[in-house]
């Protein structure tokens, strides 16, 4: 097989939580770009529905935009059923959807903690579970969970306290690696993102804080851009990445390396 097919997602069906804006609309437009189709979720129907037009429109594929709660079962089960409704099948899951809360530990309230592992955790085991349906059915799927570098370790209280969010997304880490045992024999390849400090909405106030610290700490010495993750998305979800799984690939400009 060339590389280039290797690379080809014509054909194929990408279902992206947390897609109307951020880091979602930035692998959504990469797979866009690979050829696939493409169904944009998130709470906001109105960003995803911005978002779909204009990846129809710039990449010539189909799309689909539906509000979907990733903590509802119910909401999840209806994105599913009209993806495979519409398009017959489900070959790739980006899991994005996320939330953060930024207080010292001792600070930080119950409600808040409990908000951001339903979102991170409970919502990616339930999108993956319902969407595991289809992929197993199937006999091949590519699942992508979104991590984190703060899910690798502890983050300095210099420039993140964000307990809950750290404790979510190395959850999403072990998730991500057990997921990949039980349905390697599925044909099913789970993998994780882990990305470093990108200017999105969820991270600006940690970048107002700490960006400088994080700066002088990463040996590329910028942040992240909006072509940065495509690539890496691109190769977990693609046939390229068909041997790979249960893998966590950091996309950080190598500050992962210098701490």
């Amino acid at each position: 097989m060339h590389v280039k097919e290797l690379f080809d997602l014509k054909g194929k069906t990408a279902l992206i939580t947390g897609g109307g804006r951020g880091l979602g609309e930035q692998i959504a437009e990469g797979l866009a770009e690979a050829g696939a189709n493409i169904v944009v979720c998130s709470r906001k129907r109105e960003a995803c529905e911005k978002v779909a037009l204009r990846l129809e429109s710039d990449c010539g594929v189909e799309t689909l935009a539906v509000a979907c709660d990733v903590t509802n079962q119910e909401e999840v089960e209806q994105v599913v059923n009209k993806t495979v409704e519409r398009f017959g099948t489900i070959d790739i899951l980006v899991n994005n959807s996320g939330a953060t809360w930024g207080a010292p530990t001792l600070e930080m309230p119950l409600e808040a903690f409990q908000k951001v592992m339903n979102v991170n955790v409970t919502g990616t085991f339930l999108m993956s579970r319902r969407v595991g349906e289809v992929m197993l059915n199937q006999k091949s799927g590519k699942i992508i969970n979104i991590a984190s570098v703060a899910g690798l370790g502890g983050a300095d209280p210099r420039f993140m306290e964000t307990v809950g969010y750290n404790a979510s997304k190395g959850a999403v880490i072990t998730f991500t690696k057990d997921l990949a045992v039980k349905w390697g024999k599925h044909n099913i390849q789970v993998n994780a993102l882990a990305p470093g400090f990108f200017p999105t909405k969820m991270s600006k106030g940690v970048l107002e804080q700490g960006g400088n610290f994080i700066l002088d700490r990463t040996p590329l010495g910028r942040f992240g851009s909006e072509q940065d993750l495509k690539g890496a998305a691109l190769f977990l979800a693609c046939r390229a990445s068909d041997y790979v799984t249960g893998d966590v690939l950091v996309v950080d400009g190598g500050m992962h390396a210098s701490c």
